[in-house]
């Protein structure tokens, strides 16, 4: 079996003239939990809709579980399990009915299993949908989406709408459930605090592209904030690798993607000894990415 479970190539999708993916490149390990990172209208609901074969990209090849979603779209949702934002169910139906109408779906549904998840996410067999709450309406859903063990799940977003206990509640819980059964985990957010406890894999779409795409604690170690201040003839946007600099209290932050020895030399021509280095967190690195200033909006020192 492939090492690669999802594989995006060259993929590009527009709107009429409102392009939404341009040119996204990415690939998702097997096995891996995978945060799928960006702003709210950034594309990770596109691009998941593409995986699943519910759109058609204008250019570009997607491979889900060694499927092609424009060829074999029926293969890639038997073995991908799903979530939508804020997902909609038959409300007039009850809990046992719809998991029997679902089942009728997939081949592969463990009858067995469904019904030790149904007593694991405290759902009530003969409520109907309609009296569910929030929480009880995702952890449904999240069973529909596995009880066909899946080998890929995917998550757009699922915890929309929870306060924020529940929503790591729920995360950690199913993370920890599929973790353990070599479960592929592909889970879009715009919420770092989430991401960050529980992907080792996480990619950055910014403006229709991957800016960033590599494991959770390769992020932590290479890229890292410095707060100097430097000569007045240094241009801190000439450092190696700068992400963003930002002034503040008469000192200069400045985050590096890649802190190595050409960097810190650079930093220390600017600065001498007075320079703190710091780690930054998944919130942070983000940021820096998405709407680091890369020394464009700074006066050279």
């Amino acid at each position: 079996m492939s090492e690669t479970a999802i594989s995006i190539t060259d993929l590009h999708f527009a709107y009429g003239r409102h392009k939404i993916l341009d040119g996204v490149n990415l690939d998702v390990p097997q096995g891996s939990v995978f945060g799928f990172l960006g702003r709210n209208g950034a594309g990770k609901t596109t691009a998941i809709q593409l995986l699943l074969g519910l759109l058609a990209p204008q250019s570009g090849r997607c491979s889900v579980g060694g499927h092609d979603p424009q060829t074999d779209a029926v293969a890639v949702r038997r073995a991908v399990g799903y979530v939508a934002e804020d997902q909609r169910m038959y409300d007039w139906m009850r809990v046992e009915q719809i998991l029997k109408w679902t089942s009728s779906f997939y081949p592969t549904w463990d009858h067995a299993y469904a019904q030790q998840l149904l007593r694991q996410f405290d759902l009530p067999p003969k409520g109907k949908i309609k009296t569910l709450s929030k929480g009880q309406n995702t952890r449904l859903a999240l069973l529909l989406a596995l009880a066909h063990r899946p080998r890929i799940v995917i998550l757009d977003d699922p915890t929309l709408g929870l306060d924020p206990i529940a929503r790591k509640e729920f995360l950690r819980s199913v993370i920890t459930l599929l973790q353990a059964q070599g479960t592929t985990v592909f889970f879009s957010s715009h919420l770092l605090y989430e991401i960050e406890p529980v992907a080792d894999w996480v990619a950055i779409l910014d403006r229709g592209r991957i800016v960033k795409a590599a494991p959770t604690d390769e992020l932590r170690d290479t890229i890292r904030r410095f707060v100097l201040r430097p000569k007045a003839s240094m241009d801190l946007s000439k450092i190696p690798g700068v992400l963003d600099v930002a002034r503040q209290d008469g000192q200069w932050n400045v985050t590096v993607e890649t802190a190595g020895a050409e960097t810190r030399a650079a930093l220390s021509a600017a600065a001498g000894d007075d320079v703190e280095e710091l780690g930054l967190n998944l919130d942070e690195i983000f940021e820096a990415y998405v709407i680091g200033n890369r020394g464009r909006e700074v006066a050279p020192c």
